[in-house]
């Protein structure tokens, strides 16, 4: 955690990736994320992977460093609670992050009637207001069509929920762009994201809608070979799998050094009449590059080819499961700042990572965790709505709210 955004404060509304990571971020960077939840749980509270007892690890790493706030959201007084809690006046309040339906009491223009600079950020499946989530989205923009074996026309899903993440990064950063409006103008607004279209905005950046439009082609599926330059997977002679790219001219020269491939890359180029010293002719040869490639390092063992590929800067890496990379790595172990021991309330203690970046300026603390469902209902409440204990008491009496749900 670095409190690079103490003071800012930002209610949530939100259930799977997007939007719990997006307050997420915010919150390991200082910000007060509060969250409200229906009792007992919105709809992702237990959504695997859950440990032996149902308890959700899935929800406590997309809300570490939060505060949660249970309620009863189908009774009007717990949502005017929520509405008070958002429009709080102040310059660090007034913010609302939700993926949930921002209709109704939670409309941007109905809070807007309690706070005329309220920002909020409303994240949907399609801009057409259907629902979309990350795996029909990518099946969407074309994605599984170009991955896998050249010889195999099925679609392969992706794993790695990419949309999601880059959805939850834009959010984050488009409520610190709009906060910097209302700091200059006064004014707030409401920001629209639709998943559908982050997709379809890096299918644009990405160079394939160009692509397409401009030199009429059609991407093929190109298996484990890296686009427009070169790039593979290869097997050492004890059978580890590692990864080998020749991108710029510095990692393609470190190659031919590492392996004393030069003289024969030479011959390749001069018999294909291409210049291989180009990153698009080494993309053209790249079955033929990949051929002398392949009998270098299946002749070698890994400590070999690491050996030989470090002292000449190569860019490449070892294949490793997921078990492995958490078990042996110490990249994904406290060795790495970015990771810290974390007690997790009904859980277990684990290494939970913080953010990436490192702040020069702002000291970097322990990650924190995430909450228990309605841990902190009586601390909002009581400090940032002011009621006093006689009032929380005759919520909780009555089923308004709720303190911590198990």
């Amino acid at each position: 955690m670095q409190n690079i955004l103490n003071g800012l404060r930002i209610v949530e509304a939100s259930a799977f990736i997007a939007a719990p990571l997006c307050g997420m971020t915010l919150a390991q960077l200082g910000a007060d994320v509060i969250r409200f939840d229906p009792i007992g749980g919105g709809i992702d509270y237990r959504r695997w992977p859950v440990t032996t007892d149902n308890r959700s690890i899935y929800w406590a790493e997309l809300n570490k460093g939060k505060r949660s706030l249970a309620l009863d959201l189908k009774h009007p007084q717990a949502r005017e609670l929520v509405t008070r809690l958002i429009a709080l006046p102040g310059p660090n309040g007034g913010i609302l992050s939700t993926n949930l339906p921002a209709k109704g009491w939670l409309a941007y223009e109905t809070l807007c009637q309690q706070r005329a600079d309220l920002i909020e950020l409303a994240i949907v499946g399609d801009r057409h207001g259907g629902s979309a989530v990350d795996y029909t989205v990518n099946a969407k923009v074309g994605f599984p069509a170009l991955t896998g074996p050249p010889d195999d026309q099925r679609p392969v899903n992706h794993v790695l929920p990419a949309w999601d993440i880059a959805a939850a990064l834009l959010a984050a950063t488009s409520l610190l762009a709009a906060l910097r409006f209302r700091d200059q103008t006064g004014q707030g607004q409401r920001i629209d994201m639709a998943l559908a279209d982050v997709a379809l905005a890096m299918v644009g950046h990405l160079g394939y809608v160009g692509e397409r439009k401009i030199n009429g082609t059609q991407r093929s599926r190109g298996g484990n070979y890296l686009y427009g330059a070169f790039g593979r997977d290869f097997l050492t002679h004890e059978g580890e799998r590692v990864m080998v790219m020749a991108i710029s001219p510095k990692m393609w020269s470190g190659l031919l050094a590492a392996t004393g491939l030069a003289p024969d890359m030479a011959a390749l180029g001069a018999q294909l009449g291409l210049d291989l010293d180009l990153e698009g002719a080494r993309y053209t040869a790249r079955q033929e590059i990949a051929a002398l490639l392949e009998g270098w390092i299946a002749r070698h063992p890994l400590a070999a080819v690491a050996t030989a590929f470090d002292a000449h800067g190569v860019c490449w890496g070892k294949y490793q499961a997921m078990a492995d990379l958490i078990d042996h790595d110490p990249d994904c172990s406290p060795a790495n700042p970015i990771y810290h021991w974390v007690e997790q309330p009904d859980i277990g203690t684990y290494p939970v990572a913080g953010q990436a970046m490192h702040f020069s300026a702002v000291a970097r603390a322990p990650a924190r965790r995430a909450p228990r469902l309605g841990e902190h209902t009586d601390e909002i409440l009581a400090d940032l709505l002011g009621l006093d204990s006689a009032e929380i008491g005759r919520l909780h009496d009555a089923g308004i709210v709720a303190g911590v749900c198990r």
